[in-house]
């Protein structure tokens, strides 16, 4: 007798899945077994896929995974459907994966097994579940710990539903859920799948003591399994006709359970027969326990988004009234992970002379304390500035009021180290004046604002400042004043903007330049262009994809440091933010600055700025040539005078055609002069290099002191012939 004949008469038939070329070869048995003409035959993949049950195919994958990796066989139990989608019977497949390299030299496997029809037990009966897979310990093990996986990720009581309503339990599946929970002496539904909307009607607010499983269940604490209509109407005649419209045969409730007490309920039904067998009791148990602390970690971390959203909101402040000739736009991130509440905060603070003060800072840490005193702070400041002091005064009473309070906590009894730290905060406090666009700026070690000129320059203004607040109580806080053109925009930010993904300073600042020069009618979801919205959004997305305050990008979140931003625009044509104009002129680029006689160091600075003003400056070499003279002539001021250098630059003109003039004042009224210095010497050269290196120079007698002034003018690159 051969083989075949022997496994064709216990209904055993052989199969090949090779999975490398998709295809599964039948003999005839197992053609019959899946529903076919009994002959032999080579079917693709898909043709014998599409007999198997959905949820038990995806239980097979798993199991030939588990089996190539252990290198055992594969043991399952599948349902065979018909053309309809109904149960035809049920068969047990066992399988030997073979690894095989495929023509490609990827490595790749094949099944060769066996499949055979088993016997299903009827409803009512004691007869033991046949197993749900030839190694159930393993398959059941393979389930929970996805399970566990999928609901410890769970972030929310919605998430944690939307997991257990797609669990596919190894064998036995759920087609209905609920989720119960306790208020008081009321049980209340607190989700449910498998059921239309309203179903939960009569089950929502529902009395502990009513003769339901569910409510019995948090009662005493014991799961409840009905196996057969029959089951459920003798147990519970009185709830039976609200769960008979439902068309379940099977149901199992069973206690929600954390730290000894009972939370609530879990419904699984079932529209299959289901015997529950002690090993389909112990799955339904383990998720349960799984699912009750799902919800509890769930119900915590929402408690704590809600204060902490609550805390975000009440600590940071609605812009104010529009302003005429004004618009102003604001962001706040928190940091990512714990408690999502930092130091950083933004303030507008109406003024008693009619003016508006623009605060932002960032108290050290990111912690609850550092929101603490950064509340603190915020109010102390908009006290100060609602008094009418002036910029610096009221960062010098800032800097005493936090010396202040860490110095009470220090003095305090309390263990922890950390709360009795000293703390500082950085600072910029703007005053502004919306009738002539003044700027009046005090900065306390915070990064200095930055400019969006009307044809789109950015240019980061150096302004004078002090130490942090709160390191020496008496510091002093000078003032630095400029005025905002009509069509300008100043970005004011915290370090967490600039310095996040691994920025420093320097490269920061160029990534936030390029978004703030760059066309944002293009990139700005249809706003128009420079719309502050929309810049807003921007530079935020610059440091982690799409603005977190919607949702979270396709790049990495990459929020290491609170991040506050705040955009000030005076209208005027070509800012975007009033009405466009349609044939707009190139305006006057011009920058301003003061370099004092006790900050050497700004010359520095002057040079950067000239640099930055004529960024798209066509000839290189000239551009060399105007940081130069400029260097020169505030040397020359802060060297053979006594007052301070005032630095205007500005350029005028179509680019390649640009004129620019660059003066320097001083309170002298001594008048450069030509000298001839020798090889060796250190100075007297600054009259020479403008007679040979600018267009036009000289020099303007003023009512008190001079101003010495060059123009040039661009030459546009001519293309090399040779």
């Amino acid at each position: 007798m051969r083989t075949e004949d022997v496994l064709a008469a216990v209904a055993t038939g052989l199969w090949r899945w090779d999975n490398a070329s998709g295809t599964v070869s039948l003999d005839g048995e197992a053609a019959r077994l899946l529903g076919l003409p009994a002959e032999p035959v080579v079917l693709p993949e898909v043709a014998v896929r599409s007999r198997f049950h959905p949820v038990d195919w995806n239980e097979i994958n798993g199991i030939v995974n588990l089996a190539v990796a252990e290198g055992t066989l594969a043991e399952a139990r599948l349902r065979i459907m018909d053309v309809d989608g109904r149960v035809m019977r049920t068969v047990r497949s066992r399988s030997k994966p073979l690894e095989r390299w495929s023509a490609d030299g990827s490595l790749d496997y094949e099944l060769i097994g066996t499949i055979q029809e088993i016997a299903e037990p009827q409803p009512g009966t004691t007869a033991a579940h046949t197993p749900i897979t030839g190694d159930w310990r393993r398959s059941r093990e393979a389930f929970l710990l996805d399970a566990g996986r999928a609901l410890a990720e769970a972030r929310s009581t919605a998430e944690v539903l939307r997991v257990a309503a797609s669990l596919s339990m190894p064998g036995f599946n759920p087609d209905g859920l609920a989720v119960f929970g306790v208020a008081g002496d009321r049980l209340s539904v607190i989700g449910h799948h498998g059921h239309d909307a309203g179903d939960e009607g009569p089950f929502t607010d529902m009395l502990l003591d009513t003769d339901y499983p569910a409510a019995e269940v948090v009662r005493t604490g014991r799961a409840i399994y009905l196996a057969t209509p029959d089951d459920y109407k003798r147990r519970f005649p009185a709830t039976w006709p609200l769960a008979q419209r439902f068309d379940r045969v099977s149901w199992a409730f069973l206690p929600l359970i954390v730290a000894g007490r009972t939370m609530g309920a879990w419904m699984a039904a079932f529209k299959q027969p289901a015997s529950f067998s002690p090993d389909e009791r112990s799955v339904l148990t383990t998720v349960a326990r799984m699912l009750a602390q799902a919800l509890q970690r769930a119900g915590v971390a929402e408690s704590e988004r809600e204060l902490t959203t609550g805390l975000q909101r009440s600590m940071m402040p609605q812009l104010g009234p529009e302003i005429p000739g004004m618009r102003i736009a604001a962001r706040y991130v928190p940091t990512g992970g714990g408690l999502q509440v930092g130091g950083d905060w933004y303030d507008m603070i109406p003024l008693p002379s009619g003016r508006f003060a623009l605060v932002i800072g960032d108290v050290q840490g990111h912690d609850v304390r550092a929101a603490g005193l950064m509340g603190q702070l915020r109010i102390a400041v908009r006290a100060y500035a609602s008094e009418g002091h002036r910029p610096d005064a009221v960062l010098s009473r800032a800097s005493r009021f936090l010396a202040g309070l860490c110095a009470s906590a220090e003095s305090g009894e309390e263990d922890d180290s950390d709360a009795q730290s000293p703390r500082f905060a950085t600072c910029l406090y703007v005053e502004c004046d919306p009738q002539t666009g003044t700027l009046e700026v005090a900065r306390a070690g915070h990064p200095d604002p930055a400019v969006r000129m009307t044809d789109g320059t950015v240019l980061m203004r150096p302004t004078a400042g002090g130490l942090p607040l709160g390191i020496v109580p008496d510091t002093d806080y000078p003032t630095t004043r400029f005025t905002l053109e009509p069509g300008e925009t100043m970005m004011l930010c915290t370090d967490g903007l600039i310095e996040t993904g691994g920025h420093d300073l320097d490269t920061g600042w160029a990534r936030l330049r390029a978004v703030l020069e760059a066309d944002t009618h293009e990139v700005g979801g249809g706003h128009p262009a420079g719309h502050l919205e929309a810049l807003a959004d921007l530079l935020v997305q610059a440091v982690h994809g799409p603005s977190s305050h919607h949702t979270t990008g396709p790049l990495a979140d990459r929020r290491e440091d609170d991040i506050a931003v705040v955009l000030l625009c005076r209208e005027g044509a070509g800012c975007g933010c009033g009405t466009p104009v349609a044939h707009p002129v190139r305006p006057v680029r011009r920058t301003m600055l003061t370099v004092a006689q006790a900050e050497p160091e700004r010359i520095a600075g002057a040079r950067r700025q000239v640099r930055e003003l004529l960024h798209d400056w066509a000839d290189e070499e000239q551009l060399d040539s105007v940081v130069l003279m400029v260097s020169e002539m505030v040397t020359n001021v802060l060297v053979h005078t006594d007052g301070d250098a005032l630095l205007v630059a500005e350029a005028v003109g179509e680019l390649g055609e640009r004129r620019l003039r660059v003066e320097v004042a001083d309170s002298s009224d001594e008048l450069p002069h030509k000298r001839h210095p020798g090889e060796m010497a250190s100075s007297g050269r600054g009259v020479l290099l403008m007679e040979m290196l600018a267009d036009a120079w000289g020099v303007d007698p003023r009512g008190e002191g001079k101003s010495i002034w060059f123009e040039l003018y661009e030459q546009s690159k001519q293309p090399d012939t040779a």
